[in-house]
């Protein structure tokens, strides 16, 4: 089993910027693939950005290319997700997701392991 826990959410203003971090633990060898998803409220959760572990291939929705970037520190097991020039619309619980395959999957059915979410505000 692989738990990852998310962290760096709060409230920001518009245009500001925000870093989001998930730490992996248990399995080592796992997972191949990690994104970012968010969920607005009454909205589908939506997937925001995604990277191989090994080859740090990385793929990001159109609403947050050149806003936004995700990375990768194999040493730490952590995935990051630097979040610029944010916008009201923005604003979702952004989980962090990890999957067994090595490619970067876009629907969340796709993905094994959730963290708990963490809440991302940003104000007009």
């Amino acid at each position: 089993q692989v738990q990852l826990v998310e962290s760096g959410g709060g409230l920001v203003q518009a245009g500001e910027s925000v870093r989001l971090s998930c730490a992996a633990s248990g399995r080592t060898d796992s997972p191949y693939s990690m994104a970012w998803f968010r969920q607005a409220p009454g909205k589908e959760r939506e997937f925001v950005a995604g990277i191989t572990w090994r080859e740090a291939k990385t793929r990001y929705a159109e609403s947050v290319k050149g806003r936004f970037t995700i990375s990768r520190d194999n040493a730490k097991n952590t995935v990051y997700l630097q979040m610029n020039s944010l916008k009201p619309e923005d604003t979702a619980v952004y989980f962090c997701a990890g999957d067994d395959t090595t490619v970067v999957q876009i629907v969340p059915y796709e993905y094994d392991y959730w963290g708990q979410g963490t809440q991302v505000t940003v104000s007009s």
